[in-house]
This record gives C-alpha cells, structure tokens and sequence, in this order.
C-alpha cells in the first residue's frame, strides 16, 4: 500500500519530521510517497532515509517540487 504526504511549503527540518512521523505508523514494507520543494531536502531525506533504515527507492522532479518514494525499513 502507498500513502502520501504533502510537505510542500515546509521548511527543514519540517519534512523530514512529519515523513518520519507518518513513517512509523506503518508497517515494514510500505511506500510513502513524499512531496518537497524545500531545497535543503536533496541532503536531509537520503540522509533520513539511510539513518533510520528505511528504502529511498527514488525521487523525481517536476519544477521545484521533489517526489520522494520511501519504503519503510
């Protein structure tokens, strides 16, 4: 199952924060699919990603909005 969260507007370390949030309800396996337009999140989410064990299993780009795929750990 996929699930979402629109972080678009939020400024570090807001993003992160609520993706980890979301993040722990579920269950290992799961994809969350994470919206960003804060610059600094090309650092801070594969960094999250990689610290907390969970999968970046990519991301992509349309203008200044980054769509983040993470499966949980």
């Amino acid at each position: 199952m996929t699930h979402e969260l629109d972080a678009i507007g939020l400024l570090c370390p807001l993003p992160v924060l609520k993706a980890r949030k979301r993040l722990h309800a579920l269950a290992p396996g799961e994809v969350l699919t994470l919206m960003t337009d804060d610059p600094a999140a090309v650092i801070d989410v594969p960094h999250f990603c990689a610290e907390a064990g969970h999968v970046l299993v990519g991301h992509s780009a349309e203008g200044k909005v980054i769509t983040w795929t993470i499966r949980k750990g």
